[in-house]
């Protein structure tokens, strides 16, 4: 009889855990340095997540590359100083890039951006099409409000890493151009993204 009851109770379990549609798609990028995985928050940044995915699943990421590191030591002329690495698409794909997408910003979403955060990069507001970054550290300039960028719209969180920070933290200790110091002398290649 308990055993029935147990089988049943985990059926029930099952049948909602189906029935749920769950928060988080998870990914992992492939680099020639390693993997990173992520779990990509489809719920509290819907527009987001979905123009990361579309750029994944359309498989503009392989070939693409991280390509900009920022590190306390390479930007001298800001007083407002962050820890991220950044990448993006394969450019040699870029005139099948999707249009920009509207600014999620975190004071909407409920994110913010603390170690580990995946959040993409733009210019102005609702301009971010497939460039993004991660968070070394917790970066509260880069929310709503915070003015890592002057107009102080802050950045779209969508995710989080769970594996993979010491592959992060790899390659933002890499080499840079004397001339461009936020610039990677050598680009670390993403061989790809791919849903889980």
């Amino acid at each position: 009889m308990r055993r029935a009851w147990f089988s049943g109770f985990l059926f029930s379990l099952m049948l909602l855990s189906a029935c749920r549609p769950s928060d988080v798609v998870e990914v992992t990028i492939h680099t020639s340095r390693g993997d990173i995985e992520v779990a990509v928050d489809t719920v509290a940044a819907p527009v987001t997540s979905a123009n990361f995915l579309r750029y994944v699943r359309s498989g503009f990421y392989d070939g693409g590359s991280f390509f900009r590191v920022v590190r306390m030591d390479n930007q001298p002329s800001d007083s407002i100083r962050i820890e991220v690495i950044q990448g993006g698409a394969n450019r040699e794909l870029e005139d099948l890039f999707f249009d920009p997408i509207p600014l999620e910003r975190t004071s909407n979403t409920g994110l913010s951006h603390v170690d580990g955060t995946i959040s993409m990069a733009r210019g102005r507001p609702d301009t971010a099409t497939d460039s993004f970054f991660f968070t070394i550290g917790n970066q509260p300039s880069l929310d709503f409000g915070g003015m890592r960028n002057p107009d102080g719209q802050g950045f779209a969180a969508f995710g989080r890493v769970f594996s993979g920070m010491d592959v992060i933290r790899s390659i933002q200790s890499d080499s840079t151009l004397t001339e461009s110091p936020q610039v990677l002398r050598n680009e670390v290649v993403i061989d790809s993204i791919r849903v889980h």
